[in-house]
């Protein structure tokens, strides 16, 4: 009963509730003796978040898909967000371009890899399935004791999507060896090591279920995952900080915090051969 989320009905008889300003509230069974984890400390620790995700996505495998609202139209819609991107530039509404030029440069330089996942999603390669699109090793309980992921979390962003998603997100987050707050690049690096712990546990769980072309868009995903993020942490600083929440005493943050990400890009080009290496061993 630890490994998923229980919720409880209010004395309407509901599972939600309503507050006077018209937001929606509800309640879960606490599990108790769990902790979770801000960063990545040890490589069992991807491992084990591999698998809590994995077994998340065979869990709801057979699913009706279409029963699920889109929570966040176009959420993942790469190509999309890459054409409003473009529109900021175009506009600078802060005069900030000139300052992250590099960065943007490099976005606009890798404009052709941004529609891989979407292509094969409407050539119907690549199946809709359900997914939790917040797959950060923060969102996984651990088990205080025996330190093994019991339990996913934080359910608000649960829609259809695709696999390469989750995984992609998880593998951003986790295989950096630095928060995205991080400001010295030096200490920003793609861990193949803590990719292939998460790589490990999560197809341990999920490669019998998922399809080989799945499987070979993995990487795909936590490229295009972290070079989204990146975009769109620059886009924020373009638009003067709207959307992402900042630190008010640094005023470049989401400038740092995409450099942050396009670091990781960097380095995952250069991890290209070693990642498919990785997937393909435990595929």
């Amino acid at each position: 009963r630890r490994e998923t989320l229980h919720f409880l009905k209010n004395k309407k008889d509901t599972y939600y509730e309503i507050d006077q300003n018209g937001n929606y509230w509800r309640v879960y069974e606490y599990i108790d003796q769990t902790i979770t984890l801000q960063r990545v400390k040890d490589p069992r620790d991807m491992y084990s978040s591999g698998r809590a995700f994995a077994m998340f996505n065979k869990r709801l495998a057979d699913f009706p898909v279409d029963d699920l609202y889109e929570t966040i139209p176009d959420f993942h819609n790469t190509p999309m967000r890459f054409q409003q991107f473009v529109k900021i530039l175009e506009q600078n509404p802060h005069a900030r371009l000139e300052i992250c030029l590099p960065q943007v440069d490099f976005i606009l330089a890798r404009e052709k890899h941004l529609s891989c996942l979407t292509d094969q999603l409407t050539a119907k390669k690549l199946p809709l399935r359900v997914t939790h699109n917040d797959t950060k090793i923060n969102n996984v309980l651990f088990d205080a004791r025996t330190k093994q992921g019991i339990c996913v979390i934080d359910l608000d962003t649960v829609m259809p999507g695709l696999i390469a998603y989750d995984f992609g997100d998880a593998v951003r987050f986790g295989a950096s060896t630095a928060l995205e707050d991080e400001t010295d690049l030096t200490q920003v690096n793609f861990s193949i090591e803590l990719f292939e712990a998460f790589t490990k546990g999560f197809l341990e769980i999920l490669a019998s279920v998922i399809d080989q072309v799945e499987i070979d868009s993995l990487i795909q995903g936590a490229y295009l995952m972290t070079l989204e993020v990146g975009m769109r942490f620059l886009q924020d600083y373009l638009q003067g900080d709207i959307y992402f929440k900042t630190n008010k005493n640094r005023p470049q943050h989401n400038l740092e915090r995409a450099k942050n990400q396009l670091k990781l890009v960097s380095d995952m080009e250069q991890s290209w051969s070693e990642m498919k290496a990785v997937v393909n061993c435990y595929r």
